[in-house]
C-alpha cells in the first residue's frame, strides 16, 4: 500500500475521531439535549478521549480496541436515529457517519501492519521447523 494511502486512512481515523467527540458534546450539551440546557449524557464523550491520544500518535494497540469501542457509538447512533424525533434523528445518522468512516478507517490503516506480523510470524514458525 501507498504510504499516502495509508496516511489519509491514518488522517481519516483520527478526524473522525475528534468530530465525533465534538458531535457528542455539542448534541448533550447546545443541539438537542435530552433535557433543557444541557444532559449528563454529555459524559458519552468521556470513553472516546481515552484512545484519541493513541490515535493521534498512531499507536497500533490504540487503534485496534478502539475501533472495537467506536461499535458502541454505532450502535447509540443508530438507536437515536430510529427512535427520537426532531434534530436527534438527523444527529443520529450523523454519529453512525463518523463512526463507520472511524471503523473503516482504522482497520484499513491497519491491514497491511497484521499482513507483515502474519507473513513474519510464518516465516519464523518456517524456520524453526527446519
Amino acid at each position: 500500500m501507498n504510504d499516502t494511502l495509508h496516511n489519509n486512512y491514518h488522517r481519516g481515523a483520527s478526524l473522525s475521531l475528534i468530530a465525533l467527540i465534538a458531535l457528542c458534546v455539542a448534541w448533550e450539551l447546545v443541539l438537542a439535549p435530552l433535557r433543557p440546557g444541557g444532559s449528563w449524557m454529555v459524559l458519552k464523550v468521556v470513553p472516546l478521549l481515552l484512545p484519541l491520544r493513541g490515535v493521534l500518535k498512531r499507536d497500533n494497540y490504540t487503534l485496534q480496541w478502539s475501533s472495537m469501542l467506536i461499535l458502541l457509538y454505532l450502535m447509540e447512533g443508530l438507536v437515536r436515529a430510529t427512535s427520537d424525533h426532531g434534530l436527534s434523528v438527523a444527529l443520529g445518522w450523523v454519529e453512525v457517519a463518523l463512526t463507520v468512516m472511524y471503523f473503516f478507517c482504522t482497520i484499513l490503516y491497519l491491514r497491511p501492519l497484521k499482513q507483515a506480523a502474519k507473513k513474519l510470524a510464518r516465516e519464523t514458525i518456517d524456520k524453526a521447523s527446519r
